[in-house]
């Protein structure tokens, strides 16, 4: 896990990016990369017609529940981002996760 420090604007605020890797389910290695999260939490609420807006409202607060757990754990497995993306999504709406849950099966 490398981490950089940056500096941003006249203030020089300094934030940490890490990057961190993640194990798929076939074992390879791949870099976490938030947009995949988002973008598949928003397309399953969209599929369950949910409002962009809402779409964005519950991706938005998926991906803080993933970067939470993410932060967290040193070793991070995409089974289970799975899992927390489900129960996120639970939380919010029923068929939404459902259709993530099941978005494998389909492809």
């Amino acid at each position: 896990m490398k981490k950089k420090k940056i500096t941003k604007g006249p203030n020089k605020v300094s934030k940490k990016i890490s990057q961190l890797n993640i194990v798929k389910r076939r074992g390879h290695v791949e870099v976490y990369d938030e947009r995949k999260v988002y973008g598949s939490c928003y397309f399953a609420c969209r599929n369950a017609h949910l409002s962009e807006v809402e779409s964005e409202w519950i991706s938005s607060k998926v991906c803080s529940a993933v970067r939470k757990y993410v932060n967290k754990n040193k070793v991070v497995i995409s089974d289970d981002i799975f899992r927390i993306v489900i129960e996120e999504l639970k939380r919010y709406d029923n068929d939404a996760a459902f259709l993530y849950e099941t978005h494998r099966d389909i492809s």
